[in-house]
């Protein structure tokens, strides 16, 4: 069974900091929903409200109609919370973690094991293991199957991704796959952009706001202007060259290139002027590569004033 979430006008502060601004969002029962941002962007804090954990300062949220203020005891019973930081018990084994963490829900590994066994068996080799001696991946693992233990509704997941291996991450967007198939709708926040493609929908945030909310698809699709993939025999001073020519909307570093955005419609004219003007301030080799659109080329033109998606 899954819930939906609603969350209306909501707004938190600390002291003179907005951690979030007016945020409106309908989240589906089911839905894989990814929250995407830098660290600061306020996921944490709309996460920390949802779970009852600290209270906003306006506005109202809902998990399966359930108020987050006042049934805050009742959406626990139905949310697994795994916070960005690990925080289950270094000193007590794998196998006593999850002892404790089902019991606190009544409940007991056996009862759930359908559940938690895709997770459960990598980690099992390691139960009598101390948690604070896991690996990242491990401990990761671990927290997720706490989270997972009394068979939630609303599974929300601050940062699961960070600090782990290339390997564990793509490990981990499996299993959630997997969990959202057996039918709980799923909140995941992560500051790669890459995992934005792995959700049914996303929230693109910065700064405590919203800077839009679709499909990964319909995003992309919404970027204004031709992107550009630079390299030349002096990447170091590219994007400094660059910046002063006024045919570019943007002019940003990605990867091992340089993105720049054209919004004049003729593309062959654009390449024309770039490479001269490059070759005035000795570029040579000059490549310009067209590029399709992806999160974080419209993550960046959202914070441009002068872009809007």
């Amino acid at each position: 069974m899954s819930v939906p979430v609603h969350i209306h006008n909501i707004s938190k502060s600390y002291e003179k900091v907005e951690a979030l601004k007016d945020i409106n969002l309908e989240i589906k029962a089911g839905e894989l929903f990814g929250f995407i941002g830098p660290d600061g962007a306020g996921k944490t804090s709309l996460f920390r409200i949802l779970t009852g954990l600290i209270l906003p300062r306006s506005g109202t949220a809902s998990v399966g109609g359930l108020d987050v203020v006042n049934d805050f005891k009742k959406i626990r019973q139905i949310t697994g919370y795994m916070p960005g930081r690990f925080s289950l018990y270094h000193d007590l084994t794998v196998a006593e973690n999850l002892d404790f963490y089902a019991s606190i829900f009544k409940t007991s590994l056996k009862e759930n094991y359908d559940l938690i066994k895709d997770i459960y068996i990598q980690i099992e080799p390691f139960r009598k293991r101390k948690a604070g001696d896991l690996s990242g991946g491990m401990k990761q693992k671990l927290a997720l199957s706490c989270a997972l233990i009394h068979r939630p509704e609303l599974l929300i997941l601050d940062e699961p991704t960070t600090g782990v291996d290339a390997v564990s991450r793509k490990e981990f967007w499996e299993l959630l796959n997997k969990m959202q198939q057996s039918g709980i709708t799923i909140l995941v926040s992560t500051p790669y952009m890459d995992e934005a493609a792995l959700c049914n929908r996303v929230a693109l945030m910065q700064n405590g706001k919203l800077l839009a909310t679709d499909t990964p698809k319909n995003i992309t699709k919404r970027y204004q202007g031709q992107i550009f993939a630079l390299h030349t025999n002096k990447m170091h001073s590219l994007v400094i060259d660059l910046e002063n020519t006024a045919a570019a909307a943007q002019v940003y570093r990605f990867g091992d290139s340089v993105h720049i955005t054209s919004t004049s419609g003729n593309d062959e004219s654009f390449r024309q002027i770039i490479t001269a003007s490059l070759e005035e301030k000795g570029h040579s080799a000059i490549q310009m590569i067209a590029q399709q659109a992806v999160i974080e080329d419209c993550f960046l033109a959202l914070m441009d004033k002068n872009q809007t998606l």
